[in-house]
Parts: structure tokens; sequence; C-alpha cells
């Protein structure tokens, strides 16, 4: 017969009610798992695969085995996204950064020398989560995988910018202009994010002709040969009011033979220079005493071999007395109010004598041919005495209304 064995308190018992030796189990030691959470934006090390888990407390296997790297990325919400993006790997080097954009495309980016930090080299996109997995080691080989995100921000508005003039060749009196298409509230972020660089270098200014559009000119005309280029960083640019540019800019121009065309109303005449020589003179009719051609520095804008010329765009409509329309030949716009320079066979006797036009600059056919043949955008025609009101700047290309200092004060 087995007799159960009373044992006092002891290494087996525990007192009175103690259940015998013989019925206590071994008490079976569970290994704890550690789980480490993704963070957003930073992690810590991980138990390297296959580490046992910790024995009794003061044995050597107790010890835990050393944390991996601190992983952090920065900026992780409202990114601009022309600014850089860092994954930083403290106490460690970063082995492998897999950062892509919500459809899989992955994102270009820069290793430090000593490994320990990860940079983008491209910019993103706006409003878009991007995933960024980040695998780092520590000296002592302990391991750090993190997930997380990057999010950029979703402005209110973006905008787009056009660049003038259309040409690549141009003359001497062309500005540069940079028009958006909202209007921008801080135009000083603006303006800095525009660069124009000329060679030979010459001082050159912006001015805002208006909330949309603002325009880039030399203090003199520009010289014969320049290489002109505009470099415009406005892809993140903060305009103000929640806007944020769209894309960036970048034209090159190159300037032509100074060519200067001086409209004398007070003679009707009109001279050609050509890098400052004197090198034809034309007879003209400028606008009537009803009509009269504005006076100042004119940029040509554009050239056509025909145009429809019709009264009622300036009010006079048909039926009333000056009503025209017709096709007028080898024009050259000089301002948006209506200036051309052209053809006008119907006022020959006229031209050298008096001033008849609707405010052009009239030619006989063969003078118009000659100037058509010569002249281009950026070009210039200077009037005189024409009896007219100042061009105005807003007035393609009215740039040259204002004397230089006033042009570099910067606003209307």
């Amino acid at each position: 017969m087995w007799r159960a064995v009373r044992r006092g308190p002891g290494r087996h018992g525990s007192g009175p009610g103690s259940p015998p030796a013989w019925r206590v189990p071994a008490v079976l030691a569970t290994a704890a798992v550690l789980v480490l959470g993704a963070a957003a934006c930073s992690g810590g090390g991980s138990p390297a695969p296959g580490s046992s888990p910790a024995a009794s407390a003061g044995s050597p296997s107790s010890a835990l085995p050393p944390p991996g790297p601190r992983v952090t990325v920065d900026p992780a919400a409202d990114v601009n996204p022309t600014a850089p993006v860092h994954v930083h790997a403290d106490g460690g080097r970063i082995t492998g950064v897999h950062m892509t954009a919500p459809s899989g495309a992955a994102v270009a980016g820069t290793l430090s020398p000593d490994g320990a930090t990860w940079t983008t080299s491209e910019p993103l996109a706006f409003g878009r989560t991007y995933t960024v997995v980040t695998d780092a080691v520590s000296p002592e080989g302990a391991p750090t995988h993190l997930q997380s995100t990057v999010a950029t921000l979703a402005p209110k508005q973006t905008d787009s910018a056009a660049v003038d003039p259309g040409s690549t060749n141009v003359g001497v009196g062309q500005p540069v202009a940079v028009t958006f298409n909202h209007a921008v509230t801080d135009k000083d972020a603006a303006v800095k994010a525009l660069t124009v660089t000329s060679n030979p270098p010459q001082p050159g200014a912006w001015h805002w002709i208006s909330s949309t559009q603002v325009d880039y000119r030399p203090q003199a005309y520009w010289k014969p040969g320049t290489a002109i280029t505009l470099d415009g960083k406005l892809f993140g640019a903060d305009l103000g009011g929640g806007a944020f540019g769209a894309k960036d800019v970048h034209e090159t121009f190159r300037v032509h033979d100074a060519w200067v065309a001086k409209a004398d109303g007070g003679v009707e005449q009109m001279q050609i220079f050509d890098n400052g020589a004197l090198v034809k003179t034309m007879k003209i009719s400028l606008g009537s005493p009803q009509f009269p051609t504005h006076t100042g520095t004119h940029v040509i804008s554009d050239k056509q071999p025909s145009v429809v010329m019709d009264s009622a765009t300036y009010g006079v409509m048909p039926g009333q007395p000056g009503y025209y329309k017709e096709t007028v030949l080898l024009d050259e716009r000089i301002s948006n109010d209506g200036e051309f320079v052209h053809s006008a066979p119907w006022s020959v006797g006229q031209q050298g004598t008096d001033n008849v036009s609707h405010g052009c600059v009239n030619l006989s056919p063969a003078d118009a041919q000659w100037f058509y043949d010569h002249f281009g955008v950026g070009d210039v025609v200077e009037v005189t005495n024409s009896g007219g009101p100042a061009l105005p700047l807003w007035d393609r290309w009215g740039d040259w209304a204002l004397p230089w200092a006033q042009w570099q004060a910067g606003t209307t």
C-alpha cells in the first residue's frame, strides 16, 4: 500500500493543504514573444531571429539581446513635395530603404557615407502617402525593421505659369513675362522662385504688371547677342492663400541684332536703325487726331501675313460713320490696343504728310514688306509727336513706360 509521505515546508511543500509532491507537475517555461509595432515615423530594435527567452534572473542567459538602431523618418506629415525626406538610424547603419508611391513606383534616394542617413533625391507629388520600409543594423549586429509612411501636403489650389515670349529669338526690347493662372497672394515668394541670368550680365528687375503677371526687363535694351535664361523653381513654392506652384518653368532666349524704328508723327517719317546705324527712312501715317497713336516705346509682340481688322473691336459698329472690316497685309502688332505696323496702300497719298490712320503705323506696300522682312518679336518701335497718350504699362508690352527707379519698385 502506497503511503503519502508527509513533508514539511521546504522546497516541495508549502504547508497544510499542499498537494503531495508526486502530484505536483513540472512548470513549463513559456518563451515570451516580443512584438515590435511598426510606428508611423520611428522604431527600435527587435530580438535577433532564433534568440532564446530569458532564463532566471541573474544568470548569463537571462540578458536580452542588444536593441537594434532607432529609425526615424522626418518629415512624415504635411510634407512639401520639394522638401527632402530623411531616414535616420540612431545607433547603427541603414542596410536598405525602399520608399514607394501609391502607384508602386520607387522613389530614388542616396545613403550617406557613414550609412546613418538616407535622403530622397527626387521631388514627391502633392497629396500622396508614400510607404517607407527601412532595415538597419547596430554595430553588434542587432537588426531593426520599420515600415512607416510619409504624407505630402494637399494644397488648396495649384498654380501653373506660362512664359512669354513664345519665340526663342527676340529683339532687344523683349521683356520676360511669367503669367500665373490665379492671382498671386505672396508676390515676394513668387519672385524669389524666379531667376533670370543674362550673358553678358546686365542689370534687370521684376515688376508686377497685374496680380497674375510679373515681367522682367533690363535697365536699358538688351545688348545684341545676349543669351537669357529663365529658371523658375515654382513647383512646391508657397504662393500664399493656400496656393502652391504646380510645376517649374525653364526657358532660354537669344537676342538678335538691335532693330529699332523711330516713328515721328511730327514729320510723318520713320527711321530704321540696325545696331545703332541708320539704314532706312520711310514715309508713314500715324493715327489721326481722333485716333492718335500711343507715344512711347512699343515692342513687337506678334507678326502675321494678314489680319482682319474690325472697327467694332473699339466701338465703331456697322452702320456708324467710320466703320470698317477688312483684311490688312503684313501686320506686326505693337500693342494690344489694336496698334500695328502694316501695309496701307489706301493711305499712300497721305504718308509723309498727314496722320490719318486709326492708330496704326501705315506704310506703303513696298516699305511694309521690307519692315516685315527685317523686324520681329521683341524689336522696338519708338513713337513720338503723335498727339496721343503714353502707351500704358499693361498694354503688351508697355514695360518701358516706367523709369528704371519706378520699375525696380516692383509693383504697379
